[in-house]
């Protein structure tokens, strides 16, 4: 095929070339991919273009092109390194607020790059769910500092789902670091003096103890050693101007580089000799000084539950990881590989149909001022003409406001026929709950990569903290959401026959994620089943932390799942017992068993005796006092 019969080819070229202008690196490596976006000092990978060239992959594209181009031109990684903070969360804070002054640099010069990083922040914003946090605790601090720090230089909108992030955190911001924010337009084309500006941030912030030292102290040490006895007032090595001593109320120890930001300087001696003075006796009484809140827990099941970061970790829905035509294919060959199952199948959804539509018996309210028109009840109007018409309703079964989540094994070891089941399986479900107006959300857990990926690189990087939590990349995949018709995203369900696609299992974090997604929903019943193989299993993160590690943040979130009761929770166990941790849960040996299983588990839960409930799902209590 002659690279001129893809359209978007020639985008592509376009955008290459411009991206290099942009970096100032003719020799810069620009590549597609459907992998994450990512750059190092010589190659840079964009988000893949199909040939359809939809207007939000265009902007993507260029966003993310725009966005690696103004942080290679504008970013200086010894002075970086010079700057960077010890601390995990301080390095974070550190990282965004410098990535959103090369966007702020580079748009002065060039304004049109504005728009299209918004169409890259918008995207990354709403694929991490920014948009429905409504606590400061459960958004990321880091993050809302970059985009703060964005939106106060550049004077420009964040897109809706950022902005929410942003505003959650924004009071915190203000009130601890007003001061030091005010020099912000003045260090932004300096590199070192914005460091020097976010490290004292982070500090105001409450993460001062994650700094380390400070290498501009350890310069006018090494300078100062040959004449220690000289003691300037003005803290200066150079002889100042002397209106700028005389009108000062900097401290003696005031630096040549905190000179450059007056205004930082101002505020930290003005905040200093109120402190001299007292003032903090002024507080109102059975008042304390605020304190940072504490960074928030990355699980609500166990708080002390690691995460060594969440950078890489990545929530997408299928379609954005394989083009149209090959979704297409994949589900073709899933079709083939699974035609023999499709009678035995399509007998149980049936059966399931079946027994939920015998529980949705017309059942009608009569007699009312408005409605349907009661035909039966004519009779009385043409005997009477006086009397009022008559109408009914129906009133609505109890099943019908209900959203049932399928959460599906995508790891390694659920390569070929299981997967291939379980895919048509939760196919055929959806389409036989949606005939009986039951919506179905499919969703799947692996990781990016097998044994770490960029987090354990990360974690390599940077001295190889001890027990530093899960170390790989999460990657969530939405295959169905709830509201969409099944007609849409029929051919979604062939990605789990992508080459490569299964890898690590974290169960634990898979779970509460789709807990999280089912308690936001309007429905008042949820079900939510999770079909899994095995425990959940990550050679990098067991590899440094207790091997019990993944296996107890599993039952900490079943516990915290099943105590809660927002959510219905059931599990099916192919060759694996999860009976050891679902309450409610059956294990089958043979992977042909998995299409009898999820129909009579659903089936089950609507079925209106609970002995019956019972029985199907493993509960002895109702058989026992039968007996």
């Amino acid at each position: 095929m002659k690279p001129s019969d893809n359209p978007a080819d020639p985008f592509k070229k376009a955008l290459a070339e411009a991206t290099r202008t942009m970096a100032d690196d003719r020799e810069m490596t620009v590549s597609y991919s459907v992998d994450p976006p990512g750059m190092t000092a010589e190659t840079m990978r964009l988000p893949q273009v199909s040939r359809r060239m939809t207007s939000d992959e265009v902007l993507l594209a260029r966003g993310t092109a725009d966005a690696f181009a103004l942080r290679h031109r504008h970013h200086d990684t010894g002075v970086a390194a010079r700057y960077a903070p010890q601390g995990q969360m301080a390095r974070d804070l550190y990282e965004a607020m410098e990535n959103a002054r090369c966007e702020a640099v580079g748009a002065r010069d060039m304004p049109g790059t504005l728009g299209n990083i918004d169409a890259k922040i918008a995207h990354e914003a709403d694929r991490k769910g920014y948009g429905q946090i409504r606590a400061a605790a459960d958004a990321p601090l880091a993050q809302a500092a970059g985009y703060l720090v964005r939106h106060l230089a550049t004077g420009r909108d964040l897109p809706a789902a950022a902005a929410n992030v942003m505003e959650l955190w924004r009071p915190f911001i203000e009130q601890q670091a007003a001061g030091t924010l005010g020099g912000l337009s003045g260090s932004l084309s300096d590199q070192a003096a914005f460091a020097r500006l976010a490290r004292q941030i982070i500090s105001d912030l409450g993460y001062g103890d994650q700094l380390g030292d400070d290498p501009d102290a350890q310069q006018e040490d090494e300078a100062d050693q040959p004449g220690e006895d000289q003691e300037p007032e003005t803290g200066d090595s150079q002889q100042p101007d002397a209106e700028d001593s005389e009108d000062s109320d900097a401290s003696p120890e005031r630096s040549q580089d905190q000179q450059q930001d007056a205004t930082q300087a101002q505020v930290s001696m003005d905040d200093l000799a109120d402190l001299e003075d007292g003032e903090e006796a002024e507080l109102p009484e059975g008042d304390a000084a605020m304190e940072p809140p504490p960074p928030a827990p990355h699980s609500a099941a166990d708080p002390n539950y690691a995460v060594y970061t969440t950078e890489f970790d990545e929530q997408i829905r299928a379609e954005d990881l394989a083009e149209p035509a090959e979704l297409e294919r994949l589900r073709a060959y899933l079709d083939q590989q699974l035609e023999p199952l499709k009678g035995a199948v399509g007998r149980l959804a049936n059966k399931l149909q079946r027994r939920l539509q015998a529980q949705q018996s017309r059942s009608w309210e009569f007699d009312l001022e408005e409605g349907v028109l009661d035909a039966g009840r004519l009779a009385r109007v043409v005997a009477n003409p006086t009397t009022p018409l008559s109408f009914k309703i129906e009133k609505d079964t109890e099943f019908r406001d209900t959203v049932v989540t399928l959460l599906l094994d995508n790891s390694g070891s659920m390569r070929g026929r299981p997967i291939s089941i379980a895919a048509i399986c939760a196919d055929v479900l959806a389409r036989t709950l949606e005939r009986c107006q039951v919506k179905v959300e499919i969703l799947g857990f692996t990781t990016r990569a097998w044994k770490g990926g960029q987090s354990r690189e990360r974690w390599l990087a940077n001295g190889r903290r001890q027990q530093p939590g899960r170390l790989n990349d999460l990657r969530h995949i939405i295959y169905k959401s709830a509201d969409a018709p099944w007609r849409r995203t029929r051919s979604n369900l062939g990605l789990m026959m992508k080459e490569g696609l299964l890898k690590e299992n974290i169960d634990g974090e898979a779970l509460e994620w789709a807990h999280r997604r089912m308690v936001a929903r309007p429905e008042v019943r949820k079900i939510l089943m999770v079909i899994s193989d095995g425990a959940p299993v990550d050679d990098s993160t067991l590899s440094v932390n207790p091997a019990n590690y993944l296996e107890k943040h599993l039952r900490d979130v079943i516990a915290m799942v099943e105590k809660r009761r927002a959510v219905e929770l059931i599990a099916i166990g192919i060759g694996h017992d999860v009976t050891r941790y679902y309450q409610r849960a059956v294990t089958i040996t043979d992977v042909d068993q998995l299409a009898g299983a999820m129909t009579e588990q659903l089936a089950s839960l609507f079925d209106s005796d609970p002995r019956a409930r019972a029985r199907v799902m493993g509960i002895n209590r109702y058989v026992g006092r039968r007996r």
